[in-house]
């Protein structure tokens, strides 16, 4: 499978279908949606999440039918993540930033990866309602709209436009990690944003225009595809404590450069030290 002529039929074919499919979330983006949530009140799923990735597994299914799937809402709806053989899997997040959908705010996106032998193979990321096509193939660079893109060179954490996921603090268990790191973040960065959508923000440090992006408490097809656009951008995605990063656990500290990496990996220790600290005070 891992042939280059055999990737390249992949990649044509799963462009073709992510476009096909982004009709439906631009053609939806302002109409009323049914809502259901998952995790949390934080964790939405509408029945456009559930038809795109419809069209996107069939139409592959039916095309590669030995390959495996990883989908959101179809592990939502066994509540059982597969493991990730060698096996060509598609990993694909149908709408990811689902809560923008639902308010019609632009950033929200389809995301498909092709990982062979565990190896990220393809990146795909698609916002239909911006028109920004990220891609990327291992080896061969990553591309917005066919054109290539790099990562940021800045080095000191003063100078870094920083990204974070905030919404997973309305979970109690973790609101003070999440609050600390904030804190720490917006003591020292030049800014702080929050998108809203894993795989675009992954893509924004890819094209330069961040330089970090942290945010634990994901799943595979947040990251999968962004993760390769990054890499190919020269960029780097580590663990949060600094180790080799795994896509089917994600703790994502996705960067421009290695150096920035390190520094915030400190950071980011440092923060929580304190938070551990403010939790023993409260307890005595």
């Amino acid at each position: 499978m891992g042939t280059t002529e055999n990737i390249d039929h992949c990649y044509d074919f799963a462009m073709k279908l992510t476009i096909e499919s982004g009709e439906i979330i631009r053609n939806a983006i302002q109409s009323s949606k049914n809502i259901e949530t998952k995790a949390g009140d934080w964790d939405l799923v509408t029945q456009y999440d559930k038809e795109v990735e419809e069209i996107l597994i069939s139409g592959l299914a039916k095309e590669f039918p030995t390959h495996k799937f990883i989908g959101e809402e179809t592990v939502s709806s066994t509540n059982h993540l597969p493991d990730l053989t060698d096996a060509p899997t598609w990993i694909i997040d149908p709408i990811d930033g689902t809560t923008n959908f639902v308010h019609s705010f632009p950033h929200t996106c389809i995301s498909i990866a092709l990982a062979i032998n565990k190896e990220l193979e393809i990146g795909i990321v698609y916002n239909p309602i911006l028109e920004q096509l990220f891609m990327a193939r291992r080896g061969r660079g990553a591309h917005l709209n066919g054109k290539p893109i790099k990562s940021s060179k800045v080095e000191e954490l003063s100078n870094s436009l920083i990204c974070i996921e905030a919404s997973y603090a309305t979970i109690k268990d973790i609101r003070d990690i999440i609050l600390g790191r904030l804190e720490a973040f917006v003591s020292i960065a030049h800014g702080i944003r929050t998108l809203g959508s894993a795989a675009l923000t992954l893509c924004h440090v890819a094209m330069g225009a961040a330089e970090a992006y942290h945010t634990d408490n994901l799943m595979p097809w947040d990251v999968a595809a962004g993760v390769l656009i990054i890499r190919e951008a020269g960029g780097t995605v580590i663990d949060t404590n600094g180790g080799n990063f795994n896509v089917m656990n994600p703790k994502v500290l996705a960067v421009g450069n290695h150096k920035l990496a390190q520094e915030l990996v400190k950071l980011i220790k440092h923060a929580d030290a304190k938070t551990q600290q403010k939790r023993l005070t409260s307890t005595q």
